[in-house]
């Protein structure tokens, strides 16, 4: 296993990930991620934000991370923190506990970027997805309507989210 940055031969991967997670989604769920526009997946990769776990030379998981998230987070923003965002994990590596693997990276690249905060959010009540980030040490903060969602993409719109942190020990 392998964690590193993602390049833009990784693109159609991505997507490919994307969708898959997509398709799962519409089968449990009535909220799911929408078409992301390649443009954000490039600034990704080219501010070294998007990142993969690879194994055996095939790519396992996908996710993006930022140290700012300010229309998530609102005041909170201002705590030192590392923002996950959009695990993918490929069908094939599905039950092999990846989150595990990206906390545990993470709480390593905070820790040498200066945060003390893991954080990620799902849109609605998910109580799967709550079930397992708390598993995986999360702390579940609650269930929030964001202020402001024009910036971010449509599944936020008008819809709660479930916000989670960490503290990087």
């Amino acid at each position: 296993m392998h964690i590193s940055n993602s390049t833009t031969a990784d693109i159609a991967e991505i997507f490919r990930l994307y969708e898959n997670a997509t398709a799962f989604q519409k089968t449990r769920y009535t909220l799911h991620w929408p078409k992301f526009e390649t443009s954000l997946i490039e600034t990704e990769i080219k501010e070294n934000r998007q990142w993969k776990i690879t194994i055996d030379g095939k790519t396992a998981c996908v996710w993006a991370t930022t140290f700012d998230d300010p229309q998530i987070w609102e005041e909170k923003n201002a705590d030192p923190s590392v923002y996950i965002h959009r695990i993918a994990t490929s069908p094939e590596f599905k039950g092999q506990n990846m989150v595990a693997q990206i906390v545990t990276w993470a709480k390593g690249y905070a820790k040498a970027n200066g945060k003390i905060y893991v954080r990620l959010d799902t849109v609605g009540q998910n109580e799967g997805l709550i079930k397992h980030y708390t598993k995986m040490g999360f702390e579940f903060l609650g269930l929030y309507d964001l202020k402001n969602t024009d910036q971010l993409p449509s599944h936020y719109h008008g819809n709660p989210v479930s916000l989670f942190e960490l503290l990087v020990e």
